[in-house]
């Protein structure tokens, strides 16, 4: 049995992880995090768990932490989980170059899983989107993202990791974020990433390549988050008793 401690534990991808860590037989939710101020502060979740905005009142009894907050608080938590060596998965995404810096820190003394988006199938179409990039090497190429309207960061994770696969393969392109004005003529060797933000979207990413003479479309829809705490408390399953290191979704799988 692996005690999980949840950070971000009442945001939308923190309940959703609680519900799958309660219905996993190998995992119990023994911590649950959130921000300082929080109306919930002090109330039980979970059956038992009371809801603190401290990680080091818990992080004892932890086995693996699950982070879905803010990139300020998973910087924060993470230092705590590093001190006293307890495994830790990143679902957070909007990171500067500053808190990756500090992260592969981090990484050095305990195991720590990032990844941009934990879906299992997510994950297969990164390997798909790299793959056709260095087949269809002289197609256009867009990724298109949707969200809901309460996300801060743009363009998602997800969208700039696909861009990062494709990339490998088109080392002379360069990205563009959306295109405007009157001198927005698509260039060769564009990758054109767009952010769209409507209503209550879980997420949608398209990936488009074209010519001339056809268009071949990439597409994951989210139907509910399920498909991103199943995979970040497969993720906490896997990365306990692990070695430190920085890993991802692809790890997990055994795609690396």
């Amino acid at each position: 049995m692996i005690n999980v401690t949840v950070c971000g534990a009442l945001g939308r991808m923190g309940k959703s992880v609680i519900g799958m860590v309660d219905r996993d037989p190998k995992t119990r939710l023994t911590g649950a995090v959130e921000g300082a101020g929080h109306a919930m502060l002090g109330k039980v979740i979970g059956g038992s768990v009371t809801i603190t905005d401290d990680l080091k009142s818990v992080i004892r009894k932890t086995g693996v932490v699950i982070d879905f907050s803010t990139p300020e608080s998973t910087v924060k938590n993470l230092s705590i989980a590093a001190k006293y060596k307890k495994p830790y998965v990143i679902g957070t995404t909007g990171f500067s170059e500053e808190d990756m810096k500090f992260i592969r820190k981090c990484a050095a003394a305990v195991p720590v899983a990032l990844s941009a988006n934990w879906s299992i199938g997510m994950n297969a179409i990164f390997n798909i989107a790299g793959s056709l990039a260095s087949i269809l090497y002289d197609y256009d190429v867009e990724i298109v993202e949707v969200h809901h309207n309460r996300k801060q960061d743009a363009p998602s994770g997800t969208a700039k990791r696909l861009a990062e696969e494709i990339l490998k393969s088109r080392k002379e392109s360069r990205l563009v974020y959306g295109r405007h004005g009157d001198s927005a003529l698509r260039n060769q060797n564009e990758i054109g990433i767009h952010a769209v933000r409507l209503g209550g979207v879980i997420g949608d990413h398209t990936v488009t390549f074209g010519s001339d003479s056809e268009r071949i479309e990439i597409v994951h829809r989210s139907q509910s988050r399920e498909n991103f705490s199943a995979g970040a408390v497969m993720a906490a399953k896997w990365l306990a008793g692990r070695k430190p290191g920085l890993y991802d979704m692809k790890h997990v799988l055994g795609f690396k």
